[in-house]
């Protein structure tokens, strides 16, 4: 095993919370929760054209200020807009949920086809998030540990398709909302601690030790 001889120091906790909580929200929370609103006191095409209007909005303000856009939006918002367009089409919430669910498989057959590539879909994602400091993003070992764990995200997402596919199948819509979006998250939020204690461990072995400020002490940057 490889003696560490230098440390990378990660950002504040709080600030990877803030940072990962933005996209979050402004593509999957605050769109579901505008529809649930919309769709109790208007009706379904009311909660159709609230959520992809939040999203749009979104995407716009970050397309005109000139801001980086996330994969993450850029996917949600695309798909999206075709949730909404069978959704109006149909006026089957059934049908409107069901991309969402499918959105799972999708996001599964995704991280699989970008491993040959040299940086994989969970690395733009990473980027995204903020998780990765730039003076580690492009190390060629931890390129190839992102691979390793993106099979692990595959079967995260899988999961979630099945398992928000059943619930979608025999709940309300209410308690459809309720239960996969903490039932998805949990396993997400658990996925994330594995990930992070993989990525640490295997960086270790090459003499990268990563250290997480648990507060601001100033600026922050790889020793």
């Amino acid at each position: 095993m490889q003696t560490t001889h230098t440390t990378v120091h990660l950002p504040p906790v709080a600030a990877l919370l803030r940072k990962a909580a933005v996209p979050l929200l402004e593509s999957t929370l605050i769109p579901l929760g505008l529809f649930y609103l919309l769709f109790r006191l208007v009706g379904l095409d009311g909660g159709l054209f609230a959520a992809l209007g939040w999203s749009l909005l979104a995407l716009g303000r970050r397309v005109v200020l000139r801001k980086k856009v996330p994969a993450v939006l850029w996917l949600t918002t695309t798909l999206l807009v075709v949730r909404t367009v069978i959704g109006f089409c149909t006026g089957s919430v059934f049908l409107y949920f069901l991309q969402p669910t499918a959105q799972n498989f999708l996001i599964t057959f995704a991280l699989l086809a970008t491993l040959p590539l040299k940086r994989p879909l969970l690395s733009k994602l990473a980027d995204d998030f903020g998780v990765i400091p730039d003076t580690l993003s492009g190390h060629p070992h931890l390129q190839r540990v992102l691979k390793q764990i993106s099979l692990l995200w595959a079967l995260v997402f899988l999961v979630n398709g099945v398992s928000t596919l059943f619930v979608l199948a025999t709940q309300t819509v209410g308690n459809f909302l309720m239960v996969s979006t903490a039932g998805s998250y949990g396993v997400v939020g658990a996925a994330i601690a594995v990930s992070v204690l993989w990525i640490r461990r295997s960086m270790r072995n090459q003499g990268i030790a990563l250290r997480l400020k648990l507060r601001w002490t100033g600026a922050h940057a790889a020793a």
